[in-house]
């Protein structure tokens, strides 16, 4: 009985509750419950040095989380998501892809084809078959797959 009242100590239950908390950010979209996770082990760490009350110890997880939540989601996500720019409807900039020049790889037919596009080849759609060798104009992006058409 005295180990389980030395398990059952606010530092290790709040501890405890991180360690799920994180875990579960993993079976979840989006980047929330991890804020959650670390506000539970800032209050681990502050009871292993005040002792507080369950009413503070509450306040201290929701202030935390919602602190950590609010002022580093954003810089989080673009770290685990990657960057892009975005114009302010929300829309990828393509201006990295757009107007500039590649050439064709593999022949670009019904199915699609490749295309060499700053050193890297790249899926390629056209409206048109392109053969192999044909210098081509980037008019748009569909995820990873470039839209060309013939430099004319």
């Amino acid at each position: 009985m005295d180990t389980l009242n030395e398990w059952l100590k606010p530092p290790i239950i709040w501890f405890a509750a991180g360690v799920l908390l994180l875990l579960l950010e993993f079976s979840s979209p989006g980047v929330v419950i991890l804020f959650f996770g670390i506000g539970a082990w800032l209050t681990a760490v502050l009871c292993l040095f005040i002792d507080l009350s369950i009413n503070m110890q509450l306040s201290a997880f929701i202030l935390s989380s919602l602190f950590l939540l609010i002022s580093l989601r954003k810089w989080f996500k673009r770290l685990l998501q990657g960057r892009f720019e975005s114009n302010e409807a929300g829309e990828e900039v393509l201006s990295e892809f757009v107007g500039k020049k590649a050439v064709v790889t593999r022949e670009i037919t019904a199915t699609g084809g490749k295309v060499e596009f700053q050193g890297s080849n790249w899926g390629a759609e056209a409206g048109t078959v392109i053969p192999q060798g044909t210098a081509v104009e980037i008019v748009g992006r569909n995820n990873i797959t470039l839209i060309v058409k013939p430099l004319t």
